[in-house]
């Protein structure tokens, strides 16, 4: 271990005293032998309403306590949660008796799914957990060394990107366990408590634990790598708790070791304490679930605990936009099919849309080609559907009262992306970003359409014509289709500010959705996205209307092509050439974008307030002199817009 540095007019780090009872008497950690964890065990084994435990939860639970004796006495509390109530129970546990989570639901975005033809298999992400038939258990059907892989990664992860000041202090910010089961366990334990919470606590903790000889062997350096969880998952429940014994043993011999009062002295009784303060966190434990609906027994409860764990996350770390959108998307899809809105072929469709698998046989079962762009499309078009059922869902995954096409852009985005996890490496990022910009438009909501097999450029020249004869569900596939492949080619981007410059006009500065909309409109656009998707899935750059024809442009960067498409979006494919200026029919098309896009943004704010209250449980009203210039101001642009419009179409 690497020697603690600090000031030396700090004092002394100490042991602080954890004991929930009498205090008189001077404090030493002690490991509780198994014998006191009967009467934890026996209780634990009582029926109690909501309470649902294997028995091997049961041993972790009163091995892993502190003081095990409290736990004769716990009353289990309740959580709700959208299916129901998750029951969990509270205690001071060992954190070496823990486990971080098998896979954290933070790198959602990050990791590598099998729906990427590029992606190989000791890469791919772990198979979502299934629920126990009749106990508060995930249940992990992934070989052993590919889960303790997984586990070993986010520890190293989120000690080097989000470390936590512990030692000094405590844990005081309780952790969140579930019981897990490993249905491949090969040699190792067949159980664990695994958190869902607390996973960056827990790694500051255990940073400071050197990793023990006897399971690594001979340190070739001076200092030992520090504890890896799949060290500790690798031991017998009672070996565990016996390492547990040992390591703050240890630390009380440092301690009493380093006597005098040198900096070496100091650092070392430092170092021990920040140990032994380490060693313990509070934990709550979830033991049971109860579902709204009797008939779905357990089979909800890995949804349950995942969306329990997405909404907790508001404290040192929130989840990034990317990874709360992969986790929004798994939960809808799951309830969906839970409900029984994926069709005939639900399995196929499930497994197609979470990309977890290998999507060829799932594809093939819906009559398509295991084609990326295939895979988006009918990502697009399952999330779009009219059906009140699969909205109301929707809708109620994204806790949103109005189902927006921004929220479900942001889904249809995460799933779709899936199918890039590897092959795009660094460059999804800005992919991701365009397709967040919006990458649905109200046609694929107003209007009935499906995904066909469109794998080749005979089908997708077949596609073309449909299209050109006004059939409206072809318009849209080969709408999403190109969008798709302009996107992950880099030749469809984000709103950005140098367009304009490349065009030396005006441009579309909207979603790509928008962009794609308005293009499909255009008398040209059809055949310049028709001849994208055959040229991109070739390898090669999409080419240009140009006089009258197609033409390849050698010198264009993806930059390029996407100023011209928004240039086309907006003016169509021969525009007047404006080096002279802005005319102002131009800058009118260009005042109402703006307008457009901020009130896109005002409505985004306005939504995270509402967000906002509802998380923090506000159910006062505003007072009118906070919201009054605001309120005032929306009803004057609203009249000023309908005197400059239209009047709104019936229907």
């Amino acid at each position: 271990m690497s020697t603690i540095e600090r000031p030396d007019e700090l004092p002394d780090i100490q042991v602080i005293d954890i004991r929930s009872g009498d205090r008189s008497a001077p404090f030493e950690h002690r490991v509780a032998p198994v014998s006191q964890t009967a009467k934890a065990i026996k209780a634990l084994e009582r029926d109690r309403p909501g309470v649902q435990l294997t028995d091997d939860a049961i041993h972790r639970i009163a091995y892993s306590a502190v003081e095990p004796d409290l736990l004769t006495d716990l009353r289990p509390e309740v959580r709700r949660v959208e299916t129901g109530w998750l029951t969990v129970i509270n205690y001071r546990a060992y954190t070496l008796m823990l486990s971080p989570a098998v896979e954290n639901d933070r790198l959602l975005d990050e990791v590598h799914y099998a729906a990427d033809p590029n992606t190989v298999a000791r890469q791919q992400v772990l198979s979502m957990p299934t629920a126990h038939e009749t106990d508060a258990a995930l249940i992990y059907t992934n070989p052993m060394d590919a889960l303790l892989d997984s586990v070993d990664r986010a520890s190293m992860k989120v000690r080097n990107q989000n470390k936590q000041e512990v030692g000094r202090r405590i844990v005081e910010r309780p952790l969140t366990a579930v019981p897990v089961v490993f249905l491949n366990p090969g040699r190792r334990p067949a159980g664990d408590l695994g958190l869902i919470d607390g996973n960056s606590r827990w790694g500051s903790c255990t940073a400071c634990i050197p990793a023990p000889t006897g399971l690594i062997g001979p340190a070739k350096n001076k200092e030992r790598p520090p504890l890896l969880p799949s060290y500790l998952m690798s031991l017998p429940l009672t070996e565990r708790r016996n390492f547990v014994r040992e390591v703050i043993k240890k630390a009380y011999r440092d301690i009493k070791a380093a006597t005098g009062t040198s900096k070496a002295a100091r650092a070392k009784r430092d170092q021990a304490a920040v140990l032994l303060n380490a060693m313990t966190v509070p934990v709550e434990v979830v033991v049971g679930y109860t579902d709204d609906d009797p008939s779905m027994g357990m089979q909800r409860f890995p949804a349950a605990v995942r969306s329990l764990l997405m909404r907790m996350n508001i404290g040192v770390k929130e989840f990034a936009d990317a990874s709360k959108n992969g986790i929004t998307a798994e939960e809808t899809v799951t309830a969906l099919f839970d409900a029984g809105e994926l069709g005939n072929n639900a399995q196929a469709v499930k497994d197609v849309l979470l990309g977890r698998v290998d999507i060829t046989d799932p594809m093939k079962t819906l009559g398509l080609n295991a084609l990326r762009d295939l895979r988006f499309a009918f990502i697009a078009q399952q999330l779009t559907r009219k059906e009140p059922r699969l909205q109301a869902i929707t809708a109620a995954k994204l806790d949103k009262s109005n189902l927006q096409l921004s929220g479900r852009s942001g889904l249809v985005t995460e799933l779709g992306l899936r199918s890039y996890s590897t092959s795009l490496g660094e460059g999804i990022r800005p992919v991701r970003t365009a397709l967040e910009s919006g990458c649905l438009w109200q046609d694929l909501v107003a209007h009935e359409w499906t995904v066909e097999n469109v794998d080749n450029d005979k089908a997708v020249d077949g596609l073309l014509q449909d299209a050109e004869n006004g059939d409206i569900p072809a318009k849209l596939l080969l709408g999403v289709l190109a969008m798709v492949a302009l996107v992950t080619s880099g030749n469809l981007l984000a709103p950005g500010g140098s367009a304009e410059q490349i065009v030396n006009h005006t441009v579309m500065r909207t979603g790509i959705g928008t962009v794609v909309k308005a293009v499909l409109e255009k008398e040209e656009g059809p055949q310049v996205l028709a001849d994208a998707i055959k040229r991109i899935r070739a390898g090669e750059s999409p080419r240009w209307w140009t006089d009258g024809r197609l033409v390849e442009h050698d010198d264009w960067k993806g930059s390029d092509f996407n100023a011209h498409l928004r240039l086309a979006a907006l003016h169509g494919f021969n525009p007047k050439n404006g080096t002279s200026g802005l005319s102002g029919t131009a800058r009118e098309e260009r005042a109402l974008t703006d307008f457009q896009a901020s009130l896109t943004v005002a409505v985004n704010r306005l939504n995270d307030l509402i967000t906002l209250r509802k998380e923090n449980g506000t159910t006062d009203e505003l007072s009118w002199e906070s919201v009054e210039a605001s309120v005032k101001q929306i009803r004057l642009m609203d009249r000023a817009l309908v005197r400059i419009s239209e009047e709104e179409p019936p229907g």
